[in-house]
């Protein structure tokens, strides 16, 4: 009896246009890279946030009260080559990565600039699929040919997952409507906040204008910050 012989699951990645609305799913494709070589590896985290208060009177710790759960983020090499045919591939394939680190044209059209959404996908891996943001990129080339062109570069890149559940509402009006404070916690980032309270890591510019932030990496622990809805963001924008 012949052997059945399965084809091998190459691994892509996918960028696409970012939602225009909180809850919204990402818009067309704006590139795509089927990878030559599969990774070796990849790194899944995911972390949990906890508060402890500290009791003078306390005979140990405090228990931990929880705060959240962070959302997942996958790193990854990239493996890029093109000693056998010695073309522009390289190069074409880490300008399609670096899309992933800037605005997209249409975002910046509505004013609301936003970098594309990216999804990792290989086979049928179900825990490393899901729609993120390029958090982190960088490029090692190794080898170049005899007139400088890249021949050979490793790809390091993170990815932070940006799709999540519908984010928590009303419970008389189906939606949140309410302004709430958030005191600013070690590890706290504005895209972090943004993503517990709206389900959306891109729309963190609407706690910053509230706040009058302009550095949104610099949060000082103890800070209070307001939260307003993202309704009430938007009636702001429209006078």
């Amino acid at each position: 009896m012949a052997a059945v012989r399965t084809s091998v699951a190459r691994a892509q990645l996918t960028l696409k246009e970012p939602p225009t609305a909180v809850g919204a799913k990402p818009g067309g494709t704006i590139a795509q890279l089927n990878l030559q070589f599969n990774p070796n590896s990849l790194q899944l985290r995911k972390t949990t946030e906890w508060r402890r208060t500290p009791s003078r009177m306390a005979g140990e710790s405090a228990l931990p009260e929880f705060v959240g759960s962070g959302p997942r983020e996958l790193s990854l090499e990239v493996f890029l080559d093109s000693t056998s045919t010695h073309d522009n591939s390289v190069e074409q394939a880490v300008e399609k990565l670096m899309k992933g680190c800037v605005p997209t044209p249409a975002s910046l059209a509505r004013k609301k600039p936003a970098s594309p959404w990216v999804r990792f996908e290989w086979g049928k891996a179900r825990t490393t699929s899901f729609d993120g943001v390029l958090s982190s990129l960088s490029v090692t080339y190794s080898l170049f040919d005899v007139d400088g062109k890249p021949l050979r570069a490793t790809c390091s890149l993170s990815i932070e997952e940006a799709s999540v559940d519908p984010p928590g509402q009303n419970p008389t009006s189906g939606a949140r409507t309410a302004r709430s404070t958030h005191t600013v916690v070690a590890g706290d980032s504005l895209a972090l906040l943004s993503w517990r309270e709206y389900g959306d890591a891109t729309a963190w510019r609407v706690i910053a204008e509230a706040n009058g932030i302009d550095d949104p990496m610099a949060l000082t622990p103890g800070t209070e910050l307001v939260v307003p809805a993202l309704g009430d963001a938007g009636g702001e924008e429209e006078r």
